[in-house]
């Protein structure tokens, strides 16, 4: 058995402060990582920090826009200053405000969902990977979707988003491996998050949600830890431009 010790590591985490990316901030903080938890809302990354710091970590909170290459380029620039590094970038903030057929839907939605799901990812990504050659290489996990593996109706600015993200993340695996630099796709599949929850008040939403995927659950937040800790650590040492899928088994039906 390999035990996961990320001490000495610094992982960045965009949409860190809440679901998924809590969870994966607190994750890689108990398996000894440092943690840059940032978000739009610099309190919400802040009662993070507070967490990952009562785990003995050190934590800092920065407030970016996962949409905005301004924003992302203070994003990089307070991390570096106050970490020296990033070792670790996890790339989880993502947006569905557009949910419905193909012809209803507005261009600035179409944009608004490009610049957060696939240009932010594009930008932090690239713009930080010198940084990490420069200090010995690291592991870079785009969070896509299982929505971006298997389309559906009504879910296509999302999915059309989600399926590119993982394209680039092979292109990012090949240009970057000579600099020691991993990165991988991550698709979850359903789990429950604050804003699956409030999808729960729509009638029926449950129960399908339920049937959709072979072990009929929904998981935990913190069941994305099991392959989020495995890209990020030198247990996945021999894996890049992969996908890695974790969804119960919803690709499978």
């Amino acid at each position: 058995m390999h035990n996961i010790d990320l001490s000495g590591k610094v992982a960045l985490i965009t949409g860190g402060s809440r679901g998924l990316g809590r969870a994966m901030s607190l994750g890689l903080a108990k398996a000894g990582a440092d943690i840059i938890v940032a978000s739009r809302k610099l309190e919400a990354c802040e009662a993070v920090c507070e967490e990952v710091r009562a785990c003995g970590r050190r934590a800092v909170a920065i407030a970016a826009h996962a949409g905005d290459c301004a924003s992302l380029d203070a994003l990089i620039s307070q991390a570096l200053e106050a970490m020296g590094k990033v070792d670790i970038l996890i790339n989880n903030a993502g947006i569905n405000p557009a949910f419905g057929e193909l012809s209803a839907l507005e261009p600035a939605m179409f944009d608004k969902m490009v610049d957060v799901n696939l240009k932010g990812p594009w930008y932090l990504a690239s713009r930080l990977a010198p940084h990490m050659a420069k200090s010995g290489g690291g592991s870079i996990i785009n969070v896509i979707s299982v929505s971006g593996l298997k389309p559906s109706a009504l879910m296509g600015f999302y999915a059309t988003t989600k399926a590119a993200l993982n394209a680039m993340t092979k292109v990012m695996a090949a240009e970057w491996a000579d600099n020691n630099i991993r990165v991988n796709a991550l698709a979850p599949g359903t789990y429950l998050t604050d804003m699956v929850k409030n999808s729960f008040q729509v009638p029926g939403f449950e129960e399908a949600t339920l049937q959709s995927n072979l072990q009929k659950r929904i998981a935990d937040a913190d069941e994305i830890l099991g392959p989020v800790l495995y890209l990020a650590s030198d247990l996945g040492r021999y894996t890049t431009g992969s996908t890695v899928v974790a969804d119960g088994g919803f690709m499978v039906l």
